[in-house]
């Protein structure tokens, strides 16, 4: 959710501005802008439409030192004039991620001071109120830091001054920033896929960090003003894994990553002959022997794979588990208990309902957290004692894809482990479950074969307006997967039940007119499941069923059958997401719709 690179060096930084805005289109955005220090003045271009408008809005602007952002609407409508960056009095240049809760009170202040406002974004008040100490002799450092003790929100800002052509200063709280380092050039960026193409070397900054930047120089200083060292980093990113390559959108290649996605995270597992805490963290073996249940807290895509390990932790592990909604679990009032796990699932690490679910747990005294994410230095990360990485490497698409499937084994890894802990898990069945872990990668390649298959069923989705998702079991929760996915990409309205619940409302329903996606593993319930499909036959609706090998579920008049290679026990969840995925993908494409970059959302939801 929206976007922020800023570069000083000494040659043109226009170019570097606008690769790095393109490199952060997969995180959402409703505008576009850049502003930078040509001759002493503010030069700025901005766009309502697609970065690439504004490369062409930009095409004579020259500067060493600039700011630019993509912004997703919180405060004020998709305008050119909501657009970042923000000035103020011609002198100071702001971009902002984030939320100010206090703005209408700065504003009314600033107002009083003659400050005229010509948005109706919260960010501007950020521009007037440095340019309010900047005015009074401070230093561009000072000033923001004066500034930023008077906000309340969340922020990720970046500001420079036209006064002063090779500095500028970045700051972060509660939305992150990360600081890049070349050779007499540095940069800042929301994400470090925007800045792979001039620097690898990066600093992650802390909460709280305000640095102040300089063509050879940067020094960072933490929420207290102290002067503080951040480790320097080499990123393991490399500008091939955010390319788009031979793919015609970053979803389908994402789909068919997965089965490397999933080797490179199962890696630790499949060259090992056991299970071991420690593939959680160094103080995983105590912890995980103080817990007695787990508390899931996730949002979306995650949610749904929390769901999915809800029934794993229970069944196979025996343990007690509970499933929030992130953005609800801290405005209500729950029990805790110490003895918990509290998990959270994140791909990016810096969802901020999921952040703030975290520390409202470890508020309440729940101390023992694992981190379930594909960002090694993300917020959630640091602020977990436990963690687990599920190496999916970047996903650009904002339907979660490879994040997914890689958070479900990151998953079963945990069941199995907490299994094994509590005697749950003997050699025989631990040796078994390595086995259908190694060959998993394969399997899902099986899967993705079915793609051309899928491409000609999704042509009877394309004039549909509704669709049913059903799943029983431990495929409830991939039927939900199923149907955010074709909703998310394709805007077709979807919903998923359990196929049990068919007769206690939905039914109501189903007509010809109503697509019925099936997920129909070969499983216990797959009797209870056929049943509950003949009520949708008997009602007219239309079947899509994607069966697993054995189910004699057979293809007929209104009833369309995918089958699937095999049925994988405890991991087909994993298996039968794939087709899902690709269902959704084929119908949006031949919907036209803007598959890697839909209407309305943002891949990392860094405000409330």
């Amino acid at each position: 959710m929206c976007g922020i690179v800023g570069a000083v060096a000494k040659r043109n930084v226009v170019p570097i501005l606008l690769q790095g805005l393109q490199r952060l289109e997969y995180r959402g955005y409703d505008s576009a802008g850049l502003v930078v220090v040509n001759e002493g003045k503010l030069q700025r271009a901005r766009s309502t439409g697609r970065v690439s408008e504004l490369t062409q809005k930009s095409s004579t602007t020259l500067g060493e030192l600039g700011i630019a952002h993509t912004r997703w609407a919180t405060h004020g409508v998709p305008s050119e004039r909501n657009a970042h960056p923000h000035l103020s009095s011609e002198q100071i240049a702001v971009v902002h991620n984030g939320i100010i809760e206090n703005y209408e009170e700065l504003k009314q202040k600033l107002s009083g001071q003659g400050y005229a406002f010509t948005s109706d974004t919260d960010t501007e008040v950020i521009a007037h109120l440095i340019h309010s100490h900047y005015k009074q002799g401070k230093s561009l450092l000072e000033a923001t830091q004066a500034a930023l003790a008077e906000l309340v929100g969340a922020y990720a800002i970046g500001v420079i001054a036209a006064d002063n052509a090779h500095q500028f200063i970045a700051a972060r709280k509660g939305s992150p920033l990360l600081l890049g380092v070349g050779d007499k050039e540095n940069f800042v960026a929301s994400d470090m896929s925007a800045l792979l193409a001039v620097t690898r070397n990066v600093v992650y900054l802390e909460e709280g960090d305000v640095v102040e930047i300089n063509l050879d120089s940067y020094r960072i200083f933490d929420a207290k003003g102290n002067l503080v060292n951040r480790p320097l980093m080499v990123s393991e990113l490399s500008n091939d894994s955010v390319e788009l390559g031979a793919y015609r959108h970053y979803m389908l290649k994402e789909i068919y990553e997965q089965p490397q996605a999933l080797a490179n995270t199962l890696e630790a597992v499949c060259n090992s002959k056991s299970l071991v805490p420690g593939l959680f963290g160094a103080e995983a073996n105590e912890a995980f022997q103080l817990i007695d249940r787990v508390l899931i807290l996730a949002c979306g895509t995650s949610h749904n794979a929390g769901m999915v390990a809800r029934y794993w932790l229970e069944e196979i592990a025996g343990i007690p588990c509970i499933v929030e909604i992130a953005s609800e679990y801290r405005y209500r009032t729950s029990v805790a208990d110490p003895k918990t796990l509290v998990v959270t699932i994140s791909q990016s690490g810096e969802t901020a309902d999921t952040l703030a679910a975290l520390n409202h747990a470890k508020s309440l005294g729940q101390q023992h957290t694992l981190a379930i994410c594909n960002v090694p230095e993300s917020a959630i990360i640091r602020q977990s004692k436990l963690r687990f990485l599920t190496r999916a490497g970047p996903e650009i698409g904002v339907a979660s894809t490879k994040a997914f499937t890689t958070q479900l084994a990151g998953l079963f890894l945990l069941t199995l482990v907490l299994a094994k802990m509590r005697g749950r898990l003997n050699g025989e069945q631990e040796q078994k479950f390595l086995h259908e872990l190694r060959h998993l990668p394969s399997a899902l390649q099986a899967v993705l074969n079915l793609a051309p298959d899928i491409e000609k069923l999704a042509e009877q989705f394309v004039n549909k307006h509704h669709a049913l998702f059903l799943g029983r079991g431990l495929h409830y929760p991939i039927a939900q997967e199923g149907a955010l996915k074709l909703k998310e990409i394709s805007y077709i309205h979807a919903e998923a039940y359990p196929a049990g619940e068919l007769k206690h409302g939905p039914l109501a329903l189903v007509d010809k007119e109503m697509p019925v996606i099936a997920v129909a593993p070969n499983d216990t319930l797959l009797e209870k499941l056929k049943s509950n499909l003949q009520e949708v036959r008997a009602r007219g609706g239309e079947l899509y069923v994607f069966a697993d090998a054995n189910t004699k579920i057979a293809s007929s008049e209104g009833v369309h059958v995918m089958q699937m290679p095999e049925h994988a026990g405890f991991l087909s969840p994993i298996l039968h997401t794939i087709p899902l995925q690709l269902l959704a993908y084929y119908v949006a494409l031949q919907k036209g719709t803007d598959v890697d970059k839909p209407r309305n959302l943002a891949k990392s939801v860094t405000v409330e």
